[in-house]
């Protein structure tokens, strides 16, 4: 028998417990093995939380500090899930360990820090990989298949958008995703999702153009107490200042010389959760919508003019993810955000492990640090008046 991997999560909070249980989930999916896994720890400075994050995922323990994690012998990969302002210091621990590390995005804080830890990965024995997590989306790969085999053809024009609403409530109490310079709120935490997305379905951005940063809600109250994700917490009477962007714009150029706008946004009234992508090419468009997951919608050029338009396509066994990795790998059966997370814990231990035909790999953090390039440009476009920017 392989021997065992162990398993370790730091951060208990909603992306934190997606990684825990996507380990759990990844040895059911598709038929080849991975060596057995150990479910050591859960770590998080809240230790209720903590402790029953780790009893409900069937974790042997949990931890109160990293540090702890880092240290532990009986720990061989960890996924970093908390502010990213810890992230560095969290990896390059955990790589000269010999650990194996999967991170959240975006990569930090600071193109500083994310160029740091990709030499760090660089130079190290063990693998480090980024969650770039709408790359396991079947809609989404669906739809880049349908670019690459020719069926949609070369994409002519990108839009899209993400939309939520955690922050549109002046009661939603202050947290660290408030705090830092323009560029890592919204910005940050929703346009680097579309940022990857937009590449991952058109190509390379070699520019931005028509940056804005908005905060539009100026100062929120602290927590009485602790909080967990995004919900409302009851309110101490003291305020602090937001110090990033509710709101970020801008455009984007493609080496093929194509364009595409990308809007995101923490104040969407009535989006709790709403990315939309959509793509037009040579041979038609295609559209998917983060609320309806398990379909896409396709137009081809091919169809008459009096029934033209986006058709229903609904995701099943020939899409990517689908056959062999899902218990009723099936059309209408249904998936959602939750279930990218198990793909991409289960590529990140294929790749460890060595499994024959494993999915495709996690994304590098060299291209984590293109991505903060992205945001960074967005963010000199946005201080000169929205001029572009190249990369």
């Amino acid at each position: 028998m392989s021997t065992p991997l162990g398993i370790a999560v730091i951060g208990a909070g909603m992306a934190g417990k997606s990684h825990a249980a996507g380990y759990r989930v990844a040895p059911a999916l598709y038929d080849t093995k991975l060596p057995p896994l150990n479910y050591v720890t859960i770590a998080d400075v809240n230790a209720p939380l903590a402790e029953a994050t780790a009893a409900r995922y069937g974790y042997q323990r949990y931890d109160t500090s990293w540090e702890a994690v880092v240290e532990a012998s009986d720990v061989d990969v960890i996924s970093i899930v908390v502010a990213n302002a810890l992230h560095r210091p969290i990896l390059e621990a955990a790589l000269a360990s010999g650990k194996h590390v999967l991170c959240e995005k975006p990569l930090s804080d600071s193109l500083e820090n994310a160029r740091a830890m990709d030499q760090a990965a660089r130079e190290a024995s063990t693998l480090a990989r980024l969650g770039f997590v709408y790359r396991r989306s079947p809609g989404l790969s669906a739809i880049r298949d349908f670019i690459a085999d020719g069926t949609l053809g070369a994409p002519l024009h990108f839009s899209g958008r993400y939309w939520t609403d955690y922050g549109c409530n002046p009661r939603s109490p202050m947290s660290w995703r408030y705090k830092g310079p323009d560029g890592s709120g919204a910005l940050a935490d929703l346009g680097s999702h579309l940022a990857y997305v937009a590449e991952y379905l058109c190509g390379d951005v070699v520019a931005v153009s028509g940056g804005q940063l908005r905060t539009v809600i100026g100062e929120r109250y602290l927590p009485a107490g602790a909080v967990v994700g995004h919900g409302l917490a009851e309110l101490s009477d003291v305020t602090e200042p937001v110090e990033n962007d509710d709101y970020a714009g801008f455009s984007v150029e493609f080496a093929a010389g194509t364009a595409g706008s990308i809007e995101v946004s923490r104040v969407a009234a009535g989006h709790a959760n709403s990315l939309i992508v959509e793509v037009f090419c040579e041979n038609g468009s295609a559209i998917w919508d983060q609320r309806t997951p398990s379909e896409i919608g396709l137009m081809l050029h091919e169809d008459r003019s009096a029934t033209s338009g986006y058709r229903r396509i609904l995701l099943g066994q020939d899409h990517p993810y689908v056959t062999g990795g899902l218990p009723m790998d099936a059309q209408c059966v249904g998936f959602g955000q939750n279930n990218l997370f198990e793909y991409q814990c289960r590529a990140f231990l294929d790749e460890i492990a060595g499994v024959a035909d494993p999915l495709p790999i996690c994304a590098t953090l060299g291209e984590g640090v293109h991505n903060m390039e992205m945001l960074a440009a967005v963010v000199s476009s946005a201080a000169s008046g929205g001029a572009a920017v190249r990369l």
